[in-house]
């Protein structure tokens, strides 16, 4: 897969493209994206996927910005594995946002990008002050010769799968519900890096993962499966969370007590999939009350992975 980042170069292959952020890649981007590239397969056109980074509301409300599901790598490489071509992704800063939607349909969609087929949310909205829409979209097709084509809402259960949906679901602990919107496990991806070793003091060594953002959507302490291990997948408890009893300065962290695994994994990439939460995060009294929590959590992970097993084998 290509990935082309601002400022863009004309596009001489030309495209068939759908615009949008795509965080977390849930089953609506999914169905999306399976309309995408068989239409560009049927007009010999690479399937594109234009992206903004950093997400709009982290440049306009930095406070109030959504928790990112994914992070960018994280994204290309759901989008890669949906077959996407080229993924061009825009530097979104205020000069991009008080671009017209005139001219980001004739400058970047047309000029740069080479669109001949657009692929769109019903919803979707762009250009300054979100002033372009579908209509906007169907008025210049005509003018600069390509196709445009809307696509409605995809629901699961009578939900609508949106991040917002996605977002909510983690954040309430319905990791299972988070999954039916995804399509998969919640997951973070991320380099094993070398921490401050309490949990081996504690009898209980964890892999200390790289988390990339400081506000993750789901906080906690979650029944994990662990990929990426040249022995294949783990499975393990996971602590996502400031360690308050640690004190760790409200710092965020993401530790991993693989279960039956010894290896120095130093500066593996592994992806953790989040299967079922367990409980919020507590502050202990002292180490040896932690110790026991944390026993107490291996065992209900367990537990956890023995009743999954038997229902799977019914």
């Amino acid at each position: 897969m290509q990935v082309f980042r601002t400022p863009f170069r004309p596009n001489p292959t030309g495209c068939a493209v759908t615009i949008g952020n795509f965080d977390g890649v849930h089953r609506g981007h999914q169905a999306m994206l399976q309309k995408l590239v068989a239409k560009a397969h049927a007009l010999k056109l690479p399937a594109a996927v234009m992206t903004f980074e950093p997400h709009p509301r982290e440049v306009f409300t930095p406070d109030a910005a959504p928790a990112r599901l994914t992070s960018l790598r994280e994204k290309l490489e759901r989008l890669a594995g949906h077959g996407v071509d080229q993924v061009w992704i825009c530097h979104f800063n205020r000069d991009f946002a008080a671009l017209g939607a005139d001219a980001f349909v004739s400058d970047i969609l047309c000029h740069q990008l080479g669109a001949r087929y657009v692929l769109i949310g019903d919803d979707f909205q762009f250009g300054a002050k979100r002033a372009g829409n579908l209509a906007t979209l169907q008025a210049a097709a005509a003018a600069h010769g390509f196709e445009v084509e809307a696509m409605h809402s995809v629901c699961v259960d009578e939900l609508r799968a949106s991040s917002t949906a996605v977002r909510e679901a983690l954040a309430s602990g319905d990791l299972e519900l988070a999954q039916s919107l995804l399509g998969r496990p919640y997951s973070i991806s991320g380099r094993v890096l070398h921490g401050d070793k309490i949990g081996r003091t504690l009898g209980f060594p964890t892999a200390n993962i790289q988390v990339k953002h400081n506000k993750p959507p789901l906080l906690g302490v979650c029944v994990v499966e662990v990929h990426g291990l040249a022995c294949g997948p783990r499975q393990g408890v996971a602590s996502l969370g400031v360690r308050p009893t640690i004190n760790n300065k409200g710092k965020l962290s993401l530790e991993v007590n693989i279960f039956d695994f010894q290896q120095e994994i130093y500066g593996e990439h592994l992806r953790i999939d989040f299967l079922h939460k367990l409980r919020d995060e507590e502050k202990y009294t002292d180490l040896e009350t932690l110790t026991e929590a944390i026993a107490r959590d291996v065992a209900d992970a367990h537990e956890f992975f023995a009743t999954r097993t038997g229902r799977l084998s019914k």
